[in-house]
């Protein structure tokens, strides 16, 4: 059943992220307002304009991690709105130190502040701040061990001495522990934004950067500044810090649900730099008190070397650095050449792969579905590949201007195309099924005619723990079935389609084994002369004894083989047993013996290079003439392209003569009929079923059409699938001189068929033979000879 023509687009911008955002901005403009005309002594009311903001930014972090569909980023902001919540922790611990009239950094406060950092910090667990490899995290360590071992050094020699004096230890420890994290947080925070693995968005990691800069600056006015400085950051700090995170969630839920753009800066080199700067500084201050002049050459020495080794290494890092981005930008053309189809510019197979295996990674929804033109083969066969290719440009370039948003398109290979969804909703799988249908079935052109083509699609909605080599066989299995169900439409993978392909794959490997351990046989239908009632010919039908299942019907066998290729040995095995069963015919019967078997023959066969030597040799083993083969093929066989029609008309040339089967069911038109070198219509079964009692005029006129357009045309008429004596006279009336059936004689085993050639009978029931009667109704003249 076909869905609705919606499809999924950009999230829509979210009102409740709108709204927290708008009141944080206004409570930020309060509290400017307050502190130029603030009462002093209005210590609570400066401090509830931070925790209004750190509820908002704690309910904005909350919100997005409801929004996001990915596992990792909704645990990331999950994480950050437990770091919004400890900073409100603070604010209020901070108001109570106000109305305590306490100056300084309670370590209650303190400890709510490193909470707040160190949630922030275990947030990137789920945001890759790194590569994989051992030496990726040594490195991470370092930068980290560096930015620590620095701020250590400045804090506690150059920060905390200035501090005024009286100022409790506990305080300084505090202040000191906080700014270290909040260094610590810079390097963590801008690494991760310049990931290319990350799936947060890298501006809302760096708007969340924010955060930090502010708490240090926070920290350095509170231990250094005058009572300005200690005043703005008492009532600033904390809003500016809620209202960085509140922006980075309002930016995130922007984005939410769609791919990351990645940023090429990171605030971890500078600050590596700056910690070394600031530890030569130290070093120098240091040795400029506690030592004498040499002494303090020494070390300025020391430290100048230092500096130009360091110039030095960083003149040299800048060479990798460049030869390195030669060496990515190379590995990108190859990395891009890997998983893109050259003709096309789409992604190919091993590129659609690993799009999908990311998405199933990330525990994202995710839908394949498989499009396959219809009887593009016939084109390449018909226009030749160049023309073919353009077309194919075409098609794929359609398309890409079709998928949106987080959709993907690829060229599987050939005339095969697959495309990623972002959903797990079937309706909007199906929906967009028939989108892609309707995008490749506009006209394409050539230089030199129109197309209007077809596709088939298979759709796969991806279920939990499925891979994606998984998803896309579903979508495979499912676009089999469509192609099986007309062809130009769609189906939706169902669990059962498996167990039927895994059943069709087991009775290949059994019917494989089957050819060459002589479990098949042939049996033979008679064709009779509806004039004088002898057998004029037989078809050759294959059967199969399985030694465990018993007998299995050519209903459910021939297809297996024509889809895994096991009808050209199946079909090569048949032609050689029934060629040489007529030649035993002939050897033994003599005159009695039909002149000619019907053999069917699959396109498959046809479209070998080899088929036409392969029944001149097998003409040649049994000691028969071409004229005593009639090979039967359908009307779509005919119209399937060049390569098949060269094999038929040499065949023809050969002086095989062609039989076309079901004659009426298929691609029939005069054209064909001119076109292709038959020697013999089979009527369709379809036509002689209810044609004695003239209930369906249809049938009728079809039959008569049929009969009139043989005549015409010189060929040879044979009715299928007769049943009764009164379908066998209306027939005859009607002109047809050939019929087999049920009513005649089923498919019989060759001894008993060779009896039938040699008894002078006449067709009836199963149950007996009827003799020949003494007059015959007479039949339009053949002009071509029987047989």
């Amino acid at each position: 059943m076909r869905g609705s023509d919606d499809t999924p687009g950009p999230p829509p911008r979210d009102r409740v992220l709108a709204v927290l955002l708008s009141v944080g901005l206004a409570v930020l403009a309060g509290v400017l307002g307050w502190l130029a005309w603030r009462d002093p002594r209005d210590v609570l009311l400066g401090n509830a304009f931070g925790t209004v903001i750190a509820a908002c930014a704690a309910a904005a972090c909350y919100r997005v991690s409801r929004l996001a569909t990915d596992r990792a980023v909704r645990s990331f902001w999950w994480l950050w709105a437990g770091s919004a919540a400890a900073l409100l922790v603070s604010t209020l611990s901070s108001t109570v130190a106000a109305i305590r009239g306490d100056a300084d950094m309670p370590p209650y406060e303190a400890a709510s502040n490193v909470l707040s950092l160190v949630l922030g910090m275990i947030a990137f667990r789920h945001v890759p701040i790194t590569s994989r490899t051992r030496l990726d995290w040594v490195r991470l360590l370092l930068d980290g061990a560096a930015v620590i071992v620095a701020g250590s050094v400045f804090f506690g020699y150059v920060v905390l001495r200035t501090v005024p004096d009286g100022t409790p230890l506990a305080t300084r420890a505090a202040a000191g522990v906080v700014g270290i994290c909040c260094l610590l947080g810079l390097v963590i925070f801008s690494r991760a934004a310049i990931i290319p693995a990350g799936r947060v968005d890298p501006l809302a990691l760096g708007i969340l950067a924010f955060a930090p800069v502010v708490g240090l600056a926070t920290v350095l006015a509170f231990l250094i500044g005058n009572d300005l400085s200690v005043t703005l950051v008492s009532y600033l700090g904390y809003p500016l810090v809620g209202l960085g995170m509140s922006l980075g969630a309002y930016r995130q839920g922007r984005v939410v649900n769609l791919p990351p753009r990645h940023l090429r800066w990171s605030f971890a080199d500078p600050l590596q730099f700056l910690s070394v700067a600031v530890t030569a500084v130290l070093v120098i201050m240091v040795s400029a008190r506690d030592l004498d002049l040499r002494g303090r050459a020494v070390i300025v020495g020391a430290v100048l070397i230092a500096a130009i080794i360091v110039a030095r290494q960083l003149l040299s890092l800048r060479e990798n650095n460049r030869a390195l981005r030669g060496i990515r930008r190379q590995q990108a053309e190859l990395e891009r050449l890997a998983l893109t189809d050259n003709l096309t510019g789409l992604a190919n197979r091993t590129g659609f792969l690993v799009e999908l295996t990311e998405r199933l990674d990330a525990g994202r929804p995710a839908t394949a579905m498989f499009l396959d033109i219809d009887d593009f083969k016939m084109v390449n066969d018909t226009l030749g590949p160049a023309a073919a290719d353009q077309l194919l440009r075409q098609i794929a370039q359609r398309l890409q201007d079709s998928v949106g948003g987080d959709e993907c398109v690829a060229r599987l290979g050939g005339d095969e195309f697959a495309v990623l969804l972002p959903t797990d909703r079937p309706t909007v799988a199906e929906a967009a099924a028939t989108r892609f249908q309707t995008t490749v079935g506009r006209p394409v052109h050539t230089a030199e005619q129109q197309f209007l083509l077809h596709a088939s699609v298979g759709i796969a909605v991806a279920e939990t723990g499925e891979t994606a080599d998984e998803v896309l066989r579903n979508a495979d299995i499912a676009l089999y079935a469509a192609k099986e169900s007309g062809k130009a439409s769609w189906v939706r993978f169902e669990p059962r389609m498996r167990q039927d392909m895994t059943a069709h794959a087991r009775l290949a490997g059994e019917l494989h084994d089957a050819i060459l351990g002589g479990q098949l046989r042939l049996l033979y239908q008679p064709v009779y002369d509806l004039v004088t009632g002898r057998m004029h010919g037989c078809e050759a039908l294959v059967r199969w004894q399985h030694p465990e299942r018993g007998f299995i019907s050519p209903a459910d066998f021939i297809p297996v083989a024509e889809r895994s290729g096991l009808i050209v040995p199946l079909g090569a095995w048949v032609l050689r047993e029934a060629c040489a069963q007529l030649a035993e015919w002939r050897a033994t019967l003599g005159a009695d013996a039909v002149e000619a078997v019907n053999v069917n023959v699959a396109v498959r066969q046809l479209r070998e290079s080899g088929f036409v030597d392969e029944v001149a040799a097998v003409l040649s083993d049994t000691g028969l003439r071409p004229r005593h083969l009639i090979i039967e093929v359908t009307e779509s066989s005919v119209a399937d392209g060049p390569q098949v029609t060269e094999a038929l008309e040499a065949l023809h040339e050969m002086g095989v003569r062609l039989a076309l089967d079901d004659f009426g069911t298929g691609q029939s038109s005069l054209s064909l009929l001119r076109a292709f070198p038959v020697d013999v219509l089979k009527l369709d079964k379809s036509f002689v079923d209810g044609i004695a009692d003239g209930a369906d005029r249809g049938r009728l006129a079809v039959a008569a059409a049929v009969a009139q357009l043989v005549e015409y045309l010189q060929l040879k008429a044979v009715a299928e699938g007769i049943e009764s004596q009164a379908q066998l006279e209306r027939l005859r009336d009607m002109g047809y001189r050939y019929g087999q059936g049920y009513f005649m004689a089923k498919p019989l085993p060759p001894a008993e068929c060779g009896t039938r050639m040699a008894d002078a009978i006449w067709y009836g029931p199963p149950n007996g033979p009827v003799p020949v009667p003494a007059t015959v109704s007479p039949a339009r003249t053949e002009t071509r000879p029987p047989g």
